[in-house]
């Protein structure tokens, strides 16, 4: 049985080696909350072993991000200082490495104003446009893992006694990205094949729609854009460098044609959106823009995330993700969207992948909007994926063929 502390280096060598995989003579920028200082550290070590010269760590705080939300005036929520982005730029400029660490609370701003928490996400999102693109268009290396807090790990196991609620995390999370396999950098090798072994069905099959249906009220057609990619777990930089963008993933995804969704989608599980939470919530699309909206629970929040801009009323990925998969077993919801988008299929608002189109990445915005692929300051996954989800392939001479029965894949 492996100890807590060697858990924790190999899933910070999975980041490290698997997720970014940083090259000798290669920077690593990470972003972190202070909750996951341990990890980071294990980062750190791993990635100058590696031959990494120089590791940023850009620290955050949620006591001061919601101390902002509270306190602050109105005319300071749209400051987001540029010098900050500019290093972010000169960084991915200089072919650094990209790693989120998310240790999320999902009710750190309950209560607050979500026009406010709105202002702020807006900013920030502006302001980082310059660097998106590095990473939209896979210019550098980046990956997102999450660790344990004390507020999320509440959030999830409320049922069990306190000192017990973050040691039960942990363990959900070392199942999730596989670090209990005898080899996780194997495992995750093997896994990514299967991944792609999926996508290259679906990209050979080259579906003009794919069509929705369950009980729980989900009921769309989906088109696709001609030349669309379906994409997995490995992708690559400009360099020809892999890398893996979520530890853990489970999807094969691509991007829809904006102009060509039709019906209802109902949510199936809760989405952690600013630090609240929107849940129970259905979208109608006509011709690819949402029409109408409902939630019983943080309708608010879902208004300013469909208002973000015009982009935000229409969607920028679609991914399958099998029901039964290793995090779903698990039977937790957890509140956070990197490990409940990979337990059941998902949309997201917001802006498309350039890299999901033929020739995307050399086209200008205005050509890619013009091949069907949706621009928008965000992008915003939720789940719909249920037990019963069945989904249709549509061929470009009507071919009706089965992609998901009863939740998984049909091939």
């Amino acid at each position: 049985m492996k100890s807590f502390q060697q858990r924790l280096e190999q899933y910070a060598a999975l980041a490290v080696e698997v997720g970014v995989n940083v090259q000798p003579g290669q920077k690593l920028y990470v972003i972190s909350p202070i909750a996951a200082a341990p990890f980071v550290r294990e980062v750190v070590k791993r990635a100058y072993k590696l031959g990494s010269p120089y590791v940023h760590v850009d620290w955050n705080d949620e006591g001061v991000t919601r101390a902002r939300l509270e306190h602050a005036p109105e005319e300071g929520l749209s400051i987001h200082p540029a010098w900050y982005v500019a290093g972010r730029v000169a960084m991915a400029e200089e072919g650094a490495a990209f790693l989120w660490v998310d240790a999320a609370d999902p009710d750190l701003l309950s209560g607050i104003d979500a026009a406010r928490a709105g202002a702020v996400s807006k900013a920030q999102q502006q302001t980082l446009t310059p660097f998106r693109k590095f990473t939209l268009n896979n210019e550098v290396a980046w990956s997102i893992v999450a660790v344990p807090s004390k507020a999320w790990a509440d959030k999830v196991f409320p049922e069990r006694a306190e000192p017990e609620r973050e040691d039960a995390l942990w363990e959900a999370i070392f199942a999730a990205v596989r670090v209990d396999a005898a080899d996780p950098v194997a495992a995750w090798r093997q896994h990514a094949a299967g991944l792609r072994a999926k996508a290259d069905r679906l990209n050979e099959r080259r579906y003009k729609e794919l069509r929705y249906r369950s009980a729980e009220g989900t009921d769309v057609a989906i088109g696709l854009p001609e030349g669309h990619i379906w994409v997995s777990a490995g992708t690559r930089n400009k360099q020809g460098t892999t890398f893996i963008p979520n530890m853990p993933t489970e999807e094969v995804f691509t991007s829809p044609l904006r102009t060509a969704v039709n019906g209802k989608v109902a949510s199936s599980k809760p989405l952690s959106y600013n630090g609240s939470l929107i849940d129970r919530f259905a979208i109608t699309f006509a011709d690819g823009r949402i029409v109408g909206y409902e939630a019983e629970t943080g309708l608010a929040a879902l208004r300013e995330l469909i208002e973000t801009d015009e982009g935000s009323h229409y969607l920028g990925e679609i991914a399958l993700v099998p029901f039964r998969s290793p995090i779903s077993d698990t039977n937790v919801t957890f509140y956070n969207t990197l490990f409940d988008e990979n337990a059941a299929c998902h949309l997201a608002i917001g802006f498309a992948f350039p890299f999901c189109l033929e020739g995307g990445l050399a086209m200008s915005k205005e050509e890619q909007l013009a091949s069907g692929l949706n621009q928008s300051l965000t992008h915003v996954d939720f789940m719909i994926g249920t037990a019963d989800l069945d989904i249709d392939g549509v061929r470009a001479d009507g071919t009706v063929e089965p992609v998901f029965r009863g939740g998984n894949w049909a091939f």
